[in-house]
């Protein structure tokens, strides 16, 4: 599969079948994440994590052996790094067969971090379990699953823009590419991300939710908005760059980044 289709057809994965990873499997996994650079340059540590060894788990995911955690410096755009990194890691593992999801509510915390051996100018945003999906999701996670609406994304036209927030982008050529921004996983399926284009340029916009921005010490839809960039600058050619543009938003919208594709 191409890095297109990898986005489309991955899936949150809760119910696993029970068996570990093969050991072919787990060197590809550890030994990729140790490649993964993100586009902020804020350094993000993969950790393998034992379920029985450590005591771990969580009460929406039935069948794993492992989990997988990060940790990130406490330093500006942390988020994002994390998040831009985190999914680098979930496409590789969908590419080989490995079945993920991103746990950052339903889980013991100080347990997991703990485990990770995390360290008190570190933040262990995020965890996944790891595993093979199992032929039939359980019942907790089809409820969950209906619950955030999961297979569901907001249209396009909800989510990109052409030169400011009032005009709806129409660039048949740039929305092929937008789609697969559009299919990025996110905290209870609340897509924040907005995105402008302006010439080869693509504003990141964050669209705040309310009852997000104060439950943790970072922003969890600042998570959200590394995982559209990962997205994004997995399919084009483009270079980030945060310098804000000036386009009018509301105050419930945030400039994150800008990616200036090349032709």
């Amino acid at each position: 599969m191409d890095m297109k289709e990898i986005i489309r057809t991955r899936k949150s994965v809760r119910t696993f079948d029970g068996k570990p990873l093969s050991a072919e499997d787990k060197t590809k996994l550890l030994s990729y994440v140790e490649s993964i650079a993100n586009p902020y340059n804020i350094p993000v540590k993969f950790v393998w994590l034992d379920k029985n060894k450590h005591g771990l788990s969580s009460p929406v995911i039935v069948g794993e052996d492992a989990y997988i955690a990060a940790k990130v410096p406490k330093v500006s755009h942390a988020e994002e790094a994390f998040g831009y990194s985190f999914e680098k890691m979930v496409l590789y593992a969908w590419s080989i067969g490995i079945g993920t999801t991103w746990i950052g509510g339903t889980l013991d915390r100080k347990l997991f971090e703990k485990a990770a051996d995390t360290a008190a100018d570190e933040y262990m945003m995020i965890v996944s379990p790891l595993g093979y999906p199992a032929e039939k999701p359980s019942e907790v996670d089809r409820r969950l699953r209906d619950k955030v609406h999961g297979d569901e994304r907001l249209p396009a036209s909800k989510m990109f823009f052409d030169g400011n927030f009032q005009t709806p982008l129409t660039d048949s050529e740039a929305l092929a590419i937008l789609e697969a921004v559009r299919w990025y996983p996110s905290a209870a399926n609340m897509q924040p991300c907005r995105i402008v284009k302006d010439g080869s340029k693509y504003h990141f916009y964050e669209q705040h939710k309310e009852g997000y921005r104060n439950a943790y010490a970072w922003d969890v839809q600042k998570i959200d908005m590394g995982i559209a960039l990962c997205h994004f600058m997995s399919v084009t050619n483009g270079t980030l760059i945060t310098e804000s543009p000036n386009i009018v938003v509301n105050e419930d919208t945030e400039y994150i980044a800008t990616v200036m594709v090349k032709d």
